[in-house]
């Protein structure tokens, strides 16, 4: 058996492949996109693609199972909220073939806009719920969970945290378990959820669920350590690495994989074997409330916290007291806050906006969500994927009911955003004859994640061509009679595409189309923006685009060769003429 060096993610995708998965589905989602990064090269073996969200990753996905194979989607923690309603009443219906939903939580908002703690969706949604430490165990785990699917006839709730889809550590491989598949017989009462039918699977629900608790106290995912009688720690996914880190050695810990439900008589068992019982849990008072409620002596939460991520030094801090010991070696880390990469199509379009202060501007989840910050400082909100436009729509609502007339609304995302959640946000504001410009950002590819294929990018997952959908079509279809497609980094033709939009007497609609620079297929014009300092005078106005690569040096721009691409952006702002390209 190979033994390699793999990242959480890599692990999932190989335990995945190992349990005989057949169809998986998948939208980007930091820190959960590796794992279908990794799936292509098992592409002999399965099927897998990059879907245009949450929501339709885990129908293609249940539909997979309920057809009699084994499937996965997978996801980050937000993901989960778009993709809720198929999740909550597949329980109900249960599954075919093992159906397992990768979701991996980003404690500390490492790139998320909230650090919600995902297990409460498995109790929510009434699922069974496995959670991995480290590497090996999300591959073990991940065959372990399509076993317990299926003899459950549940969906299991595969979670992970940032730490554990990307922190690497030895894996051991096994051989693939080629399953048969499930010969699909029609089953109505089982897969159509009518009231009806919803009705008399609750109960069978909640008696699976009692029957899984049963199992969770002799499922192997589920381990008792004991070294001693005096202090006993109950954990599970990354916060038992830290505990087992910070606690003394003689500490006995019963650490759990099989989280949902929690074997209860397990935890009581394993609590009456020590002097002192501490639960160690990232976020929230997930396991200690429901232990405590079932009276059993424990803390937790009062000590470590309900915020962010936890680690080992924090843990005997804040439980033993025990502060590190540092040592100043004179160097002070000077912090870097995200900007737009060098040469980003995204910078003319939000340098254009941030020239109006009497624009509106509801943003959205993506690399432009960055045009919110100084010196562009050209977004009022962003709140979730899609919102971009329905969130300016109510705005724009607002401001009319108000007599606020002289405000004027632009909702903007980018290209994969649109195909994500963004359409039906268009059709609301052709529909109720919204008041405001939608803005798609087409940079040709889904920039924040790390470049993955979506429906606009005329490429699929496993690097297929694929039929790629007209943004402008859509929008056209939708009604919109002005749709303005322009190059962000020509200023002028930037601004007069924003003019003519405001100034259309019918529903108009913006694209700024630009392939982002890091896509390695396109061939780019890439250049060279120097400074002439006899005519620069110092203004400064060249750092108002906020490109990393313009400084000032010695009371003069200057432009660092190392990463300036040639955009001309900040040449065209320079009311000097001090800036000008030169051809590499």
């Amino acid at each position: 058996m190979d033994r390699i060096l793999f990242s959480g993610n890599e692990a999932i995708a190989r335990g995945a492949y190992e349990a005989g998965v057949k169809v998986c589905s998948a939208y980007p989602g930091t820190p959960s996109t590796e794992v279908f990064e990794a799936l292509p090269q098992y592409r002999n073996s399965l099927y897998c693609e990059w879907a245009p969200n949450e929501k339709v990753a885990t129908e293609v996905a249940y539909g997979a199972s309920l057809a009699g194979v084994r499937s996965l989607c997978a996801m980050k923690h937000v993901g989960v909220n778009v993709a809720a309603d198929p999740i909550f009443t597949a329980a109900y219906n249960g599954v075919g073939g093992g159906f397992v939903i990768v979701s991996a939580d980003d404690p500390s908002m490492h790139s998320s806009q909230n650090e919600q703690d995902n297990r409460h969706y498995a109790r929510a949604a009434k699922l069974a719920m496995v959670e991995p430490s480290d590497s090996q165990e999300c591959l073990d785990f991940m065959r372990e969970a399509y076993r317990i699917s299926e003899q459950f006839d549940i969906p299991v709730l595969f979670r992970t945290t940032t730490r554990v889809a990307h922190s690497k550590s030895i894996v051991t491989f096994g051989e693939r378990e080629e399953q048969e598949a499930k010969p699909y017989a029609r089953n109505t009462r089982k897969n159509i959820a009518s009231p009806a039918n919803a009705f008399l699977n609750h109960p069978k629900l909640e008696k699976t669920l009692e029957a899984l608790e049963a199992y969770g106290c002799t499922s192997p995912l589920n381990r008792m350590e004991l070294n001693g009688t005096k202090v006993g720690v109950i954990s599970a996914s990354i916060a038992y690495e830290y505990a087992k880190d910070a606690f003394p050695a003689d500490t006995s810990f019963l650490k759990l994989g099989l989280t949902n439900p929690l074997p209860m008589d397990l935890i009581r068992s394993f609590a009456e074997k020590v002097e002192k019982l501490y639960v160690i849990e990232e976020l929230d008072d997930f396991m200690e409330s429901q232990i405590r409620a079932a009276g059993i002596a424990c803390e937790g939460k009062n000590l470590t916290g309900k915020l962010y991520e936890l680690n080992p030094q924090l843990l005997k801090e804040r439980i033993f007291g025990r502060k590190a010991e540092t040592v100043d070696v004179g160097v002070s880390a000077v912090s870097r806050p995200p900007a737009l990469c060098p040469g980003c199509p995204h910078r003319g379009f939000f340098y254009t906006m941030s020239r109006h202060k009497d624009f509106v501007i509801s943003g959205d989840i993506g690399c432009y969500t960055l045009g919110g910050s100084a010196p562009l400082s050209a977004l009022d909100s962003v709140v979730c994927m899609g919102g971009g436009f329905s969130i300016g729509m109510g705005m724009s609502k607002a401001f009319e009911l108000t007599g606020q007339t002289d405000r004027k609304v632009f909702g903007v995302m980018g290209d994969s955003t649109f195909f994500h959640s963004g359409m039906t946000g268009a059709a609301e504001i052709i529909y109720n004859k919204g008041n405001l410009i939608p803005v798609v950002l087409d940079n040709s590819i889904t920039g924040m994640t790390g470049h993955q294929e979506n429906p606009g990018s005329g490429r699929n997952l496993q690097g297929d061509i694929a039929e790629a959908l007209k943004i402008e079509d859509i929008l056209a279809a939708y009604g919109y009679k002005n749709i303005y497609i322009v190059d962000p980094q020509d200023l002028e033709a930037m601004e007069q595409a924003v003019q003519n939009a405001l100034a259309s007497e019918v529903p108009a609609a913006i694209i700024t189309r630009r392939p982002c620079l890091l896509i390695k297929r396109i061939k780019h014009d890439i250049g060279q923006c120097v400074v002439d300092e006899e005519k620069c005078v110092g203004c400064k106005r060249c750092l108002k685009v906020a490109c990393p690569a313009v400084t000032i040096r010695d009371k003069k721009a200057h432009i660092d060769p190392n990463q300036c691409v040639g955009c001309t952006v900040c040449a065209q702002v320079c009311p000097k003429g001090a800036i000008s390209r030169k051809e590499n």
